[in-house]
């Protein structure tokens, strides 16, 4: 039996950060696209990791609360490797907020309300790059000139990465793959039998997610996504302010 543990996926990941690095080294504008994107990083992956635990809170664990996790201080929900990733690939993650579910009202099951904390994350990426979308708008309706300016041109570049960016958290969590967000969603949803045999051959799934990362299928996959996703935000916000 395999066993996948964080230590492999951060040796992996440390691996494809280099090359990634290397290759910004080379090209100055993607550098400064890199480090326009990083304000967006730290809003996306601080609110989304936020949400987990104060979802969690709500249903009545509160883990998070005594580990200091229901907290929008960036610095603790970032992943060192996560986070690199997250700014160089456009997908990575937090880290990840720790849940008891003994702890959990008995109003609804322990694996529905799984779900509930687990997409709590990547909806709250969803909602932030709406809003986002509609600060980003909103500077091209009332501040058409200021777009202009060099500084214009850096805020409204920083308020679009973070659009994206928030798209690409919360799409790429939500693949149906361990240790995503998007496994523990699809549970309530699967027969007995699926869900025993998801349990059973977990493993399976951490293989799928690493060979998805390593051949850079996860980019050819999710891309299309975000770009589709990031254009209806887009249009709608647009539309709100008669762009």
């Amino acid at each position: 039996m395999f066993n996948f543990d964080r230590r492999t996926i951060y040796i992996i990941t440390a691996v494809l950060f280099a090359v990634a690095i290397m290759q910004y080294a080379s090209d100055t504008s993607k550098l400064l696209a890199l480090l326009l994107t990083a304000p967006g990083v730290l809003v996306a992956i601080t609110f989304h990791e936020f949400a987990h635990g104060f979802a969690a809170y709500k249903l009545g664990d509160d883990t998070a609360k005594n580990d200091g996790r229901l907290s929008l201080n960036p610095f603790a929900h970032l992943d060192p490797i996560g986070t690199l990733m997250l700014l160089v690939a456009g997908f990575g993650w937090g880290k990840p907020v720790e849940v008891n579910p003994r702890n959990y009202n008995r109003n609804i099951s322990v694996e529905k309300a799984d779900a509930i904390v687990s997409i709590a994350g990547p909806l709250m990426n969803f909602a932030l790059a709406f809003v986002f979308s509609l600060i980003y708008c909103a500077i091209y309706k009332f501040a058409n000139s200021f777009v202009y300016t060099q500084l214009g041109q850096i805020i409204t570049s920083m308020v679009f990465y973070t659009v994206l960016v928030n798209i690409g958290l919360g799409t790429f969590n939500l693949l149906p793959l361990p240790p995503l967000d998007g496994s523990k969603v699809i549970m309530p949803f699967l027969p007995f039998n699926a869900k025993q045999w998801f349990r059973s051959n977990e493993y399976i799934f951490y293989i799928v997610f690493l060979a998805i990362y390593v051949t850079g299928i996860a980019s050819w996959v999710i891309s299309p996504v975000i770009n589709a996703i990031g254009n209806g935000i887009l249009s709608l916000a647009a539309l709100i302010f008669g762009l």
